[in-house]
């Protein structure tokens, strides 16, 4: 099936240029375009036609299309024809189809109208437009309106819960130019306030709490009584309050992970996003957040990416990641992580391939976020070896207590 498996090949407009560098081989990926198994066949054909039939935002422009990371995931854990088209039968019935949008956006304006989600169909129509220019090479495009300018785009790919970030890393697994344009279009149309916090330098100035560990800084947020008060309930849509009544104590956290070895923290980040979903939920309580699963999945998202980039993004990106997380950990209500409940849970002699057919097959194998998780769970172990199995545990743990996803209000692009 995956007999054009590769490791990702990047022209000259990827080669990495001095800076501190985050030096991980690349993730396994395939050109979908190339694939002959009938699964492959079955996801490049689907794929297209979510492309062209289903907006990328829906739901009042609140929510985002994941049937290019359920379909994706479904193909690179295994899943056959059957499964593939079940799955896109099944998520495609809540998404939305294209809506005309009120003018387009040209390659002279295009940046007056970021973070307007209403010209979602107007940015991929002007993305596709530069895809034809670059002759069909998608990365190229990627390159362009991404990693160029003054303000590139890559820096707010965490806008819109990080499904810009998201969904860049599938289009790089995948081998796919349909998912990169979305990819393109959802960071466009996603575009938000916290663009800024990486964009201008100012933002970033040494912290008096200073420290190599992120569940180190984690627990010392849970504790801050700043962030007493702020929220009703979790969600999202208090990304901009929070910023608005306590930037000062957030960027105070933020900058406070000291990174001076830049591939080990990158690393204890992966086992902190790990400990995030799997952690924060103690025995008898099996309310996984379906916030903070969006810390693992985006964490996946860097780990696929970092290898694909220029070194000089590499920290970019992953204080990025420590941005949204440090944020969705406060909207959430800064749960206790409990790494302890991961490391002592039984496995009962489960293994890697009873995960793989939970994702395939067990009763949330519909989910994009829980199939994801455990994808994302699996590659870390991959990435890193597994010898204490902390992330095979945290996966069946996850797998065994999973009842649905908590943590929801009224959001600001959650979905």
């Amino acid at each position: 099936m995956f007999s054009f498996f590769t490791y990702l090949s990047l022209p000259s407009i990827y080669r990495p240029k001095i800076a501190k560098a985050i030096d991980i081989p690349p993730v396994r990926t395939c050109n979908i375009e190339l694939e002959k198994g009938k699964p492959g066949r079955s996801l490049k054909y689907l794929l297209k036609l979510n492309h062209v039939t289903y907006s990328i935002l829906y739901h009042d422009l609140q929510f985002h299309n994941h049937l290019p990371h359920l379909l994706g995931s479904a193909y690179l854990l295994g899943s056959d024809v059957t499964h593939i088209q079940d799955l896109y039968d099944k998520e495609a019935e809540s998404l939305e189809k294209w809506e005309v949008s009120p003018g387009e956006v040209s390659k002279h304006d295009w940046k007056d109208f970021l973070g307007q989600r209403k010209y979602q169909r107007a940015f991929i129509d002007f993305f596709e437009d530069e895809l034809v220019q670059s002759g069909y090479d998608w990365r190229k495009v990627v390159d362009t309106y991404l990693l160029q300018g003054k303000r590139p785009l890559l820096n707010n790919v965490i806008s819109g819960l990080g499904h810009p970030l998201i969904h860049l890393g599938y289009a790089m697994e995948l081998g796919s130019k349909e998912v990169a344009m979305e990819a393109l279009g959802l960071a466009a149309t996603c575009y938000n306030f916290m663009h800024k916090y990486i964009d201008e330098p100012l933002y970033s100035k040494p912290s008096k709490k200073k420290s190599a560990s992120l569940l180190e800084i984690l627990e010392l947020v849970r504790k801050d009584d700043r962030f007493d008060g702020i929220f009703d309930g979790p969600g999202s849509e208090d990304m901009k309050t929070l910023f608005d009544r306590q930037e000062e104590a957030v960027l105070e956290y933020w900058n406070s992970w000291e990174i001076t070895d830049p591939k080990q923290q990158f690393e204890n980040s992966q086992h902190a996003a790990a400990c995030l979903l799997s952690a924060t939920v103690s025995h008898g309580n099996q309310a996984y957040d379906f916030f903070l699963v969006h810390t693992l999945t985006s964490s996946h998202a860097v780990r696929i990416l970092i290898p694909c980039f220029p070194s000089v993004n590499h920290l970019s990106l992953v204080r990025q990641w420590w941005l949204l997380t440090l944020t969705v950990y406060i909207t959430q209500l800064r749960p206790r992580i409990d790494p302890e409940s991961v490391s002592t849970y039984d496995l009962r002699d489960r293994d890697w391939a009873w995960v793989e057919k939970i994702a395939s097959e067990g009763k949330w194998s519909h989910d994009a976020h829980f199939v994801k998780a455990l994808r994302a769970l699996k590659e870390a172990a991959q990435t890193w070896g597994d010898e204490e199995r902390f992330y095979l545990k945290a996966a069946v743990k996850f797998a065994d207590q999973f009842t649905g996803w908590f943590g929801f209000a009224e959001i600001e692009g959650g979905h």
